[in-house]
């Protein structure tokens, strides 16, 4: 790693984790795990930190990293994790932290030393496989420690702990938070027989589709691989480099229209943005987004060019009900006043996380409440969440 590389997308930051898990260094992870009041990043938010102060990701908008720099190096030192409590209200700790921190909150991190026992996690993700990674943060009076680790597999639904005992761990209770916040990619804390417990959801990140190789491809992949997209890019014509044209894609492929079912797995995790340019491409590709029901199907070009679409699929005798069209957004994007291909790519991607994080795309000042949604989940024991 090479200085502080704190605006990287998640998916970078758990790739990094796997990287340094592999090059078997001495690196410190912290998490936020609880807050309290406003924060810039939730709970579940990483920073992954190596023995000569560079790190990757981030916690809060700049207000912390150099004390956990110097924290990280403390936990690197004892070999054990460290909880850490930052209370940055206003008016609190001002002659350490000065004026203008920005976060106007409590914040709860957890930091500890970078082992094997989080690689089931990071090959989790890379498969795209959703999990819940469970971390001990207070064991009460329980064989369990802080540090200790098991994660839940929501598609199983089973529970393992990688060096430890998994009969100690409260398997039913953890069961339906835990298959939530994996499902859902958000992360909160539990009490459970007296151990508080940090439930960090991983959830497989979305996938975006572009189906198109003009150069107005590039800045929507750029942002989107930003954004945490997985982004593919599917060609119909093979005479185009589609990896070297767009470097920021994590594929590229070439198909035919009427073969992309066949090369290309579309589910309720796949997004595309079909962008060819094409009529004859286009009507094709939309026919076979929509006959998929995947949630998000974004078309370039004037709503008139769809409603020709619309008669030439009558002509053929293939109509759509208004319920098959729901996911389909044309012209694609938000109307943010923007006609520059960045500009026009950010409207784009705006309107795919809005689609994603099941939002209704508005001013955050006219929104009552925290900006971020609060996690309310509960262990099966009947005890209110941390």
């Amino acid at each position: 790693m090479t200085g502080r590389n704190w605006s990287v997308p998640e998916t970078e930051v758990v790739q990094r984790i796997r990287d340094r898990l592999d090059a078997a260094g001495t690196d410190v992870l912290a998490t936020v795990v609880d807050i309290e009041g406003n924060a810039y990043r939730r709970p579940g938010a990483k920073m992954l930190l190596d023995a000569d102060g560079d790190g990757v990701g981030s916690i809060t908008a700049g207000c912390l990293e150099d004390e956990l720099v110097r924290v990280a190096d403390e936990v690197r030192a004892a070999g054990e994790p460290r909880l850490v409590t930052y209370d940055l209200m206003e008016g609190e700790d001002e002659e350490v932290w000065g004026l203008g921190v920005g976060c106007n909150g409590v914040i709860e991190v957890l930091l500890e030393p970078l082992t094997e026992t989080y690689r089931p996690a990071v090959e989790a993700f890379g498969d795209g496989r959703d999990v819940a990674v469970v971390t001990v943060l207070d064991g009460g009076s329980g064989s369990l420690e802080r540090g200790d680790r098991a994660y839940y597999d929501p598609a199983g639904g089973t529970l393992s702990a990688p060096d430890g005992d998994a009969a100690a761990w409260p398997t039913d209770a953890l069961a339906a938070p835990a298959a939530e916040l994996a499902e859902r990619g958000r992360a909160d804390t539990v009490t459970v027989d007296g151990a508080t417990l940090f439930v960090d959801g991983l959830s497989a990140p979305p996938e975006l589709v572009v189906f198109g190789t003009g150069h107005d491809v590039g800045p929507v992949t750029e942002l989107a691989a930003k954004n945490d997209f997985r982004v593919t890019v599917v060609g119909f014509r093979g005479a185009v480099d589609l990896a070297e044209r767009f470097p920021a894609a994590d594929r590229t492929l070439t198909t035919s229209p009427g073969s992309l079912t066949e090369v290309v797995d579309l589910d309720d995790n796949t997004y595309a943005v079909v962008m060819t340019h094409n009529f004859v491409d286009d009507r094709l590709t939309v026919e076979a987004l929509l006959d998929a029901a995947v949630p998000y199907v974004g078309l370039m070009g004037p709503r008139e060019r769809f409603d020709q679409m619309r008669d030439a699929f009558a002509e053929e005798g293939r109509t759509f009900a208004d319920s098959e069209l729901s996911t389909l957004y044309t012209p694609v994007g938000l109307d943010l006043g923007g006609g520059s291909p960045y500009q026009i790519a950010h409207s784009i991607v705006a309107e795919v996380l809005a689609v994603v994080n099941d939002r209704t795309p508005r001013h955050l000042k006219t929104r009552e409440g925290p900006i971020h949604d609060r996690v309310d989940v509960d262990a099966d024991a009947g005890v209110p969440p941390r």
